[in-house]
């Protein structure tokens, strides 16, 4: 079993605040009989950029489809804003603010990129179209390609839909399922400033990324599962600057 190592407490970053917008409480999740979450403890200020480490199989999806609502804890408890939320549906959850993109991408394939947007705005009785304006105004390229059908689009555009579509519910909370994979060094390096860009104007995320040096790079504090424990924890920059991470997800020899 992994020990939970706190490098530090953080002290507080720019543009964040010390209130709690989500707490996983000793959540233990189960497929069958097999224990994929081992009773972790994570907290996400509002404000903040969370990265969520791992290798395969470590249960960062599975913590986020938790969160998301789509997987239910056996055990513990997941708090938005201090008030329970496990054991609310999926698609209810997204009335309490909580958006989530998932590994994949998953747009609908047959569908325009106004109708994959439009899907994303379900929990209004109209759509924001002020909305619809800031996600072409942070995807260019999904202005161009209003009418395309989502099919169609690059590996790149589809995972800017994905997070376009997630952005129509106007999120408090954003949970991203591996936004880099599969794509090029370039169209990577824009996904994460596009994620910074909207972190500032006000939307907290919590970001499950095999990136480590991107990820870290742009968080404020991060975990690391270990086989459905948290093993490490801290400010990203000291996470980062650890030689167990460094040796783990950077390539490096351990000092």
């Amino acid at each position: 079993m992994s020990t939970t190592t706190e490098l530090q407490k953080d002290a507080g970053t720019a543009g964040t605040s010390e209130e709690t917008l989500l707490e996983l409480k000793s959540m233990r999740v189960f497929y069958g009989a097999i224990e994929a979450i081992k009773g972790i403890d994570l907290t996400v200020r509002k404000g903040e950029i969370v990265a969520l480490l791992g290798g395969n199989g470590a249960g960062k999806t599975t913590t986020l489809r938790t969160v998301s609502g789509m997987l239910q804890p056996r055990h513990g408890e997941v708090l938005l804003r201090g008030e329970r939320i496990d054991g609310i549906k999926s698609h209810e959850l997204v009335r309490f603010g909580i958006g989530h993109v998932p590994e994949g991408r998953r747009v609908f394939s047959t569908m325009t990129v106004r109708e994959n947007l439009e899907m994303g705005a379900y929990r209004f009785s109209s759509v924001d179209m002020a909305e619809m304006d800031r996600v072409f105004t942070l995807f260019p390229r999904l202005a161009e390609r209003r009418s395309q059908q989502a099919g169609t689009l690059s590996g790149g555009e589809q995972q800017m839909l994905a997070i376009g579509r997630a952005l129509m519910g106007k999120p408090e909370l954003l949970l991203l399922d591996e936004p880099s994979m599969g794509l090029a060094p370039l169209i990577v390096q824009q996904i994460f400033e596009i994620i910074e860009e909207i972190n500032k104007q006000g939307t907290t995320v919590l970001l499950v990324e095999q990136n480590a040096t991107q990820a870290l790079g742009l968080a404020n504090r991060g975990y690391v599962l270990e086989t459905g424990e948290v093993a490490m924890s801290g400010p990203a920059t000291d996470l980062l600057a650890d030689n167990r991470i460094r040796a783990a997800y950077l390539g490096e020899g351990a000092a």
